[in-house]
């Protein structure tokens, strides 16, 4: 049988062409919702991003505050550092370690040390004779008021207690000559001096009293001095 199509050509073809622009129509529309949906994730992310580094940056600027606090504070601890040591200086004008080292130098052969003890007071004050007149009263009143002023750092008085054993008195009375001549020591005395025993072997144990001199101030070369005899009487 023969079939016959009655269709024009023209509108075959115009509904292909429809099909077509149709299809590609949707395949736009896909394309533009695709790119729209790429461009809110780029969008999104920018924003997140700037978020962070907004956060970064407020982190940032703290740390930076927080180390100039930092490098502030210790710049004030080390003016606070050198102004002690320097009030140190004034106040002590012989550093106990130089004063220990001292005391080690002069020992005798075979002398050791037990306990050091360092004490400060104040001076005693001197009686005096009481006044009989209104005269000599304000000049003691005078007098007094211009010894209230002197520092009280600079007026204490530094008492030393020393014990150690020794072999026999006659090390322990080296000891006091040799400490009777230093140039930081005065008054140096003898308190006890006992016969003991150490591992079946019998020592002289003993203790000592002296007094730091007044007005002592050692040169850097009298320290160097002092610590570098101690250093190879130690070794």
């Amino acid at each position: 049988m023969l079939n016959i199509n009655f269709v024009p050509d023209d509108y075959i073809q115009s509904g292909e062409s429809r099909r077509t622009n149709l299809m590609y129509l949707v395949l736009f529309a896909v394309v533009m919702a695709a790119l729209g949906g790429v461009f809110m994730t780029i969008k999104i992310g920018q924003g997140a991003f700037s978020a962070k580094e907004e956060l970064v940056n407020a982190k940032m600027a703290r740390a930076k505050e927080a180390i100039k606090q930092f490098e502030e504070l210790q710049t004030k601890r080390k003016i606070m550092i050198k102004t002690a040591l320097t009030t140190a200086e004034l106040l002590e004008p012989v550093p106990r370690s130089v004063l220990l080292a001292s005391l080690t130098n002069n020992l005798p052969a075979g002398v050791s040390l037990l306990r050091l003890n360092l004490i400060q007071k104040e001076p005693k004050a001197v009686n005096s004779i009481a006044a009989t007149n209104k005269y000599t009263q304000a000049q003691a009143k005078k007098a007094a008021a211009d010894q209230s002023k002197v520092s009280r750092e600079k007026s204490l008085e530094t008492y030393i207690d020393i014990e150690g054993v020794a072999p026999s008195d006659l090390q322990v009375a080296t000891y006091i000559e040799q400490l009777s001549d230093s140039t930081l020591l005065d008054n140096v005395a003898l308190v006890e001096s006992k016969e003991c025993k150490v591992e079946g072997a019998v020592f002289r144990q003993f203790k000592l009293t002296a007094m730091l001199k007044k007005d002592v101030h050692l040169t850097k070369e009298d320290i160097g001095r002092i610590r570098v005899k101690y250093e190879r009487a130690f070794y």
